[in-house]
């Protein structure tokens, strides 16, 4: 488990390191059918990662947002968004993450949130617990929802009622959320980071890291995980007061 989760981080660095030499390039930005850009950043990123799971792990399934999954026998699956947040990239903002996790018939295994304009990564391993650049990572005491801090992405994806009832929420919003939201609560520098529609790419490595940072991760309805294709990850004090006020 151990040698996995040190692969793991330092495969997610070592994307981290291959997007940093395009960013702030004024490189070319191509849109997906969805509308959602991507570069040969995110290209690159994501090829590297499965070459070096390819060559440690040839037997594992791999999954990720840019090329076509590879089947595998071993019953472990790796999860790879090579830039979660391009649209913070392509703007030259530094909140991009790396995103690598992996599964095997007993769930989520390891996951890193890897930060690298800003040199910071948030990791975890099932058991093992959370760390941040080495150090143990907690999330916060704060029990008061008004007193809360939550990120998001963006309010784009966000249903119009929601969007409506923001302007009375108890707490404070934020966005350029993407993966660094997750770090940060994980870390405890925010109470919660909400998504009410991600891919599971997006969302992979978020059970093992908030689990085993003592939070609470469950999808808007208050199902646990990620199955239902959103996220709503805290310190699990404000947790079902955030599922109301989402409701």
């Amino acid at each position: 488990m151990q040698d996995l989760l040190e692969f793991a981080v330092d495969a997610a660095r070592r994307a981290g390191a291959a997007t940093m030499r395009h960013f702030r390039t004024g490189l070319d930005v191509d849109l997906k059918a969805d509308r959602s850009p991507v570069t040969i950043a995110d290209r690159e990123a994501e090829a590297l990662l499965r070459r070096l799971i390819a060559e440690r792990f040839p037997d594992d399934a791999i999954v990720g947002e840019e090329h076509d999954d590879v089947p595998g026998t071993s019953g472990r699956t790796w999860y790879l968004d090579p830039i979660d947040g391009t649209k913070s990239f392509v703007h030259g903002v530094p909140l991009f993450t790396n995103l690598v996790a992996c599964d095997d018939p007993d769930g989520p295994l390891v996951g890193v949130i890897n930060t690298p304009g800003l040199g910071e990564a948030t990791w975890a391993g099932r058991g093992m617990g959370c760390f941040h650049d080495d150090a143990p990572a907690r999330v916060s005491g704060v029990g008061d929802l008004a007193g809360a801090y939550v990120m998001t992405s963006g309010m784009e994806w966000w249903p119009e009622a929601l969007r409506e009832r923001a302007r009375s929420f108890p707490f404070t919003l934020r966005t350029w959320g993407d993966g660094y939201g997750y770090s940060l609560v994980a870390t405890g520098r925010v109470e919660a980071m909400i998504d009410p529609e991600a891919a599971v790419w997006d969302l992979a490595p978020l059970p093992v890291i908030i689990a085993e940072a003592g939070g609470r991760l469950t999808g808007f309805d208050g199902t646990p995980g990620i199955a239902t294709g959103s996220a709503v990850a805290s310190n699990g004090l404000v947790h079902d007061a955030l599922l109301a006020a989402l409701a």
